[in-house]
């Protein structure tokens, strides 16, 4: 059974790429969840409907969050860089060109 994560063959990788292989995967299946949710959200007129979708929105970001954190912590150098822009006020593009730097 083959996985879509993995652009060489799986058995040729370490264990450590292939979970880092799933953590990507999972952030990017959280990410689509809630981009689904914010779409449903912007059309439902039923407000429970609507409330039982927004708390499932936060938990899709709240599990994309992890997901992150997990990642960031095996990547020191993205970690470094995301300091430099997440969080902070100012042009978003300077910063990122700014934190860039600091990882270069």
């Amino acid at each position: 059974m083959g996985f879509d994560q993995y652009h060489e063959p799986p058995e040729e990788l370490s264990q450590e790429t292939r979970t880092f292989a799933r953590m990507i995967t999972s952030l990017i299946e959280e990410a689509e969840a809630i981009g689904w949710y914010e779409q449903r959200i912007s059309v439902e007129k039923d407000k429970d409907a609507k409330a039982i979708m927004e708390n499932a929105q936060k938990e899709e970001f709240k599990h994309f969050g992890m997901n992150l954190e997990f990642l960031l912590r095996k990547k020191a150098d993205w970690r470094t860089e995301l300091k430099g822009i997440l969080f902070t006020k100012g042009d978003i593009v300077e910063l990122g060109e700014a934190a860039e730097k600091k990882v270069d």
